[in-house]
């Protein structure tokens, strides 16, 4: 594949090898990476990708998911799952009920411990995008932005964001009208919009503040017509 090159002569990547390298130095084989899409969306699950790329190769476009365009960061995940073995990457979505549940710092801290621990065999160690994360089955290094400086962590995000982003397509297909498919759940202006005149559906997250409010208003109009047919009807 044209785009996956020896590692020592991607003189580009030396930096965003960085943290892989200062691992594999100190022994650790199996670097995996972790990072989450969704996390800040109204609606759908929040999902985590971990991704160990081999110490002799890397791909040389790899970037922040969040900074490719959609057809880039779909083309690197397709080689991304045809170049690595078997159990070298995984992704795992948490539903929009759990988040409500556990809460969205926790649901994420879920789909990234159990992205880590699908893979096989068991990594040496964990470069994890932002701050860190309690009850991982091995050790880590916490990255702020890791996206943007770590082969690992950056392979994982787009491998998040592209999964997550079909799951937001097959959304818009079960639930018309509030347009998943172009903004993914997050709260732009039409989907807040949308959120107003429908109401939230399935897939929206209740504890978070928009839906909420949503909800709170629903509830109130509905409040006041069972009041006044109340008295209309006496």
């Amino acid at each position: 594949m044209d785009s996956l090159v020896k590692r020592d002569t991607a003189l580009a990547q030396a930096d965003i090898l960085a943290f892989e390298r200062a691992a594999w130095e100190r022994g650790c084989c199996r670097v995996a990476g972790v990072d989450e899409a969704g996390r800040g969306s109204l609606a759908g699950s929040v999902v985590a990708a971990a991704v160990v790329l081999n110490e002799d190769s890397c791909l040389l476009d790899l970037a922040d998911s969040k900074l490719l365009p959609a057809s880039t960061r779909q083309r690197l995940a397709e080689e991304l799952k045809q170049a690595l073995p078997s159990g070298a990457w995984a992704v795992v979505a948490v539903e929009a009920a759990e988040v409500d549940r556990l809460n969205i710092l926790r649901a994420t801290h879920l789909a990234m411990r159990q992205a880590l621990s699908a893979l096989r065999p068991t990594p040496d160690f964990a470069l994890v995008d932002g701050l860190p994360v309690p009850g991982l089955l091995t050790a880590s290094r916490a990255i702020v932005k890791g996206d943007r400086q770590s082969a690992s962590i950056a392979a994982a995000s787009i491998l998040a964001k592209v999964h997550r982003d079909h799951l937001m397509q097959l959304c818009d297909q079960q639930f018309p009208g509030y347009d998943f498919a172009t903004h993914k759940g997050y709260g732009t202006v039409g989907h807040l919009e949308a959120l107003r005149r429908l109401g939230p559906c399935p897939l929206h997250r209740r504890s978070f503040a928009p839906v909420a409010q949503c909800l709170a208003t629903t509830a109130h109009y509905q409040l006041e017509l069972t009041l006044t047919d109340n008295l209309n009807d006496s």
